[in-house]
């Protein structure tokens, strides 16, 4: 298996996808507050999501991405 499709290469992922939203969020000088609850989810959920612990789907990705202001693309590349 290659190593980018391994449990440790999706953590790693996870968490690197995590942090783009959250410096995403930052630098439109949003909360994480103004963010769930625009999606609508829950704080523990979202913050899950910033930390690279939560898988979300496509769909909340893509209502973070709208809370924001900016394309999926934004969050993921």
């Amino acid at each position: 298996m290659p190593q980018d499709q391994t449990d440790d290469g999706f953590e790693r992922e996870a968490q690197r996808i995590g942090r783009r939203i959250r410096d995403v969020r930052e630098r439109h000088n949003l909360t994480q507050e103004a963010v769930f609850l625009a999606v609508p989810m829950n704080r523990a959920h979202y913050q899950d999501v910033e930390a690279g612990r939560a898988n979300p789907t496509l769909r909340t990705v893509w209502r973070i991405a709208c809370a924001i202001g900016v394309p999926v693309r934004d969050l993921v590349e």
